[in-house]
């Protein structure tokens, strides 16, 4: 039931989703720290799957620095989207495939076939239920080779609960059970706005990880600005604090606490 709320929210969200991560300064830090931490530890070159990539902002940006991509997606919509984008920027040669379906099943590919795995936005939160987020968490390792990076992010459970007097949201008021349920166990089946979810901890995602690979590294994305949307806009436009605020974003955003309550934050690891 969850997959398929997902897909239709995305269906219905279309091209609003390849805009989001470059709509306003705020949103566009998200995409520059991913950025930053693919750049730092990717290999030179390579093979890499894009698992739940969407409409491909990731593939596109990913694909423009030399590597070969694959784009795969729960949403035949955001696919098309994405194919549109890829030929608008001549990359069809870099762009070798696009693959329907959902991230845990990615029976189509071998074991050890790609040089790296991305899985970024959250595709890994919209399985609410822990077994299936298990069986995608070890699809995504079975597909990387042994000894290259994986990286995913989600989306945080702490940075809901303190945006939740920013929004107001309505569950605020008519579903208050709604509510305390998924701001305590991260669970959220979609009605008020946003489509089913599990919001993370820290700590859950590091777990779901432990074992088959070794963490290197997690990111608060976001970092030291989440939940300040409207007011990190604001100051963007004044200009004359962006380089000190960025530089403190990157000293700051793998400290614990930072990831602990930014909206999205990344976990790094490796296959070992």
């Amino acid at each position: 039931m969850s997959k398929k709320k997902v897909k239709e929210y995305y269906t219905k969200y279309g091209i609003k989703e390849w805009r989001r991560l470059i709509k306003d300064p705020y949103h566009q830090v998200e995409f520059d720290t991913t950025m930053h931490f693919l750049k730092k530890y990717l290999p030179q070159k390579g093979l890499i799957l894009d698992a739940g990539g969407g409409p491909g902002r990731y593939t596109v940006g990913l694909a423009k620095l030399g590597y070969d991509m694959i784009l795969f997606d729960l949403t035949s919509n955001l696919l098309e989207i994405a194919k549109r984008k890829i030929r608008k920027e001549k990359l069809q040669k870099k762009v070798k495939e696009f693959f329907q379906g959902s991230i845990d099943d990615l029976s189509m590919f071998k074991d050890n076939t790609f040089d790296a795995v991305i899985c970024l936005g959250g595709p890994l939160s919209h399985i609410i239920k822990k077994k299936q987020r298990i069986k995608a968490v070890d699809e995504l390792i079975r597909v990387t080779k042994r000894g290259s990076p994986i990286f995913v992010s989600v989306i945080g459970r702490l940075a809901v609960c303190m945006n939740a007097i920013n929004y107001l949201w309505p569950d605020l008021i008519f579903a208050q059970h709604i509510f305390r349920k998924y701001t305590v166990t991260g669970d959220y089946f979609g009605k008020y706005g946003f489509t089913a979810c599990h919001f993370y901890l820290p700590e859950e995602l590091k777990e779901e990880f432990s074992g088959k690979t070794k963490i290197l590294e997690m990111v608060g994305l976001e970092g030291i600005f989440s939940t300040h949307r409207k007011r990190y806009n604001k100051v963007f436009k004044l200009k004359k604090y962006n380089k000190i605020l960025r530089e403190t974003h990157f000293k700051t955003c793998t400290n614990p606490h930072i990831v602990g309550i930014s909206e999205h934050f990344m976990l790094i690891c490796k296959k070992k």
